[in-house]
């Protein structure tokens, strides 16, 4: 059996129903068929989450693919209905899938307990936010926390945070808050560190292109993958760009339930399977014709595949040694046909 438990794989909707309920639903069920373990809502509203404001400081203008518009104009595309979520959870549970959510406000909180949402995320952008964060610890459910923009201090203070309210669920997420994010961004090996450094569950939300960083991250102890997700990425929506269709989804869940039988564990006991294949490994054997009393010499006897004769470990000690009787090419030499 593997000593890598199961890896939590989360399909994040986000933004990628673009406004159609439709669009939700099929996304879910999409997810199930890809194999994800989960479906992760985001619970705002434009005037949750910011001011309807077009002053500079609002201006969307660094970098990112969401250049040139407003905060409040982008959050207004990308929400997705309060009204949505009981049906959304409904249908997700029925599927079979956990449905949960990031909220963004101590409102969205309150919503979401109403749905008795089964864990809280905590999104890259809200670790600042410790009133939230205690907020939603203080609800006893399990946490997840991306640490997209968050210094070392940052970190610490909201893991405390979740601890200062009683709960110890704790799992942090590495992850880049660039979309799509650039391959030598992700410094996966922080998984290892975080579990070491904080004692918490480690793992990664995933913005990079493809499946590989994911594998990288179950290969180094990541029990949580989150990746964006959307049926096509035809849909279009701010977000559709750096999502995972379901094929390749589906393409990485496989990738990762066969690493994890992969992993094991760090023994090195032989399996059964590695303990037949030893009659195959090396031995000395007779390789000509030997006659009575001849000496042993590296031409009549060498070490060769299979392994039935003396270990190879013998073959100094074995030369210069003389037959007690004929030796035939082919046996595999023991000590009581030598003086």
């Amino acid at each position: 059996m593997s000593s890598h438990s199961k890896t939590f794989i989360i399909a994040e909707l986000s933004a990628n129903h673009n406004h159609s309920f439709d669009v939700a639903v099929q996304s879910i069920k999409a997810a199930k068929q890809a194999g994800a373990d989960a479906i992760k809502l985001q619970t705002y509203t434009a005037d949750t989450i910011t001011l309807n404001c077009d002053n500079e400081y609002f201006q969307i203008k660094h970098g990112s693919i969401w250049d040139g518009t407003t905060l409040y104009k982008l959050y207004e595309q990308a929400y997705t209905p309060w009204e949505w979520h009981k049906d959304l959870f409904e249908i997700a549970q029925h599927e079979g899938l956990v449905c949960f959510s990031s909220p963004f406000d101590i409102t969205a909180v309150d919503f979401l307990e109403t749905l008795n949402c089964p864990i809280y995320k905590i999104a890259s952008f809200e670790i600042h936010d410790i009133p939230l964060i205690e907020y939603v610890a203080s609800k006893g459910k399990p946490i997840i926390i991306s640490i997209g923009i968050a210094t070392l201090p940052e970190i610490d203070e909201a893991i405390d945070a979740c601890r200062r309210m009683g709960n110890n669920d704790i799992t942090i997420l590495a992850c880049t808050s660039s979309y799509p994010a650039p391959f030598d961004q992700a410094h996966i090996a922080r998984i290892p560190e975080i579990a070491k450094r904080w004692n918490v569950k480690p793992g990664l939300s995933d913005h990079t292109m493809g499946s590989t960083v994911a594998l990288g991250a179950v290969a180094l102890g990541a029990v949580v993958i989150e990746k964006h997700f959307i049926i096509d990425r035809n849909i279009g929506g701010p977000d559709a760009s750096f999502s995972m269709n379901a094929i390749e989804f589906s393409e990485m869940v496989q990738q990762i339930r066969i690493l994890e039988q992969a992993i094991g564990k760090p023994d090195f006991e032989l399996s059964e399977l590695s303990k037949q294949s030893r009659w195959a490994a090396r031995s000395l054997f007779v390789c000509e014709d030997i006659q009575e009393h001849e000496v042993i010499t590296s031409a009549n006897v060498r070490s060769i595949r299979p392994g039935h004769g003396l270990h190879p470990r013998y073959l100094p000690q074995v030369l210069g040694k003389k037959a007690k009787h004929v030796l035939q090419k082919g046996i595999p030499l023991s000590w009581d046909m030598l003086y």
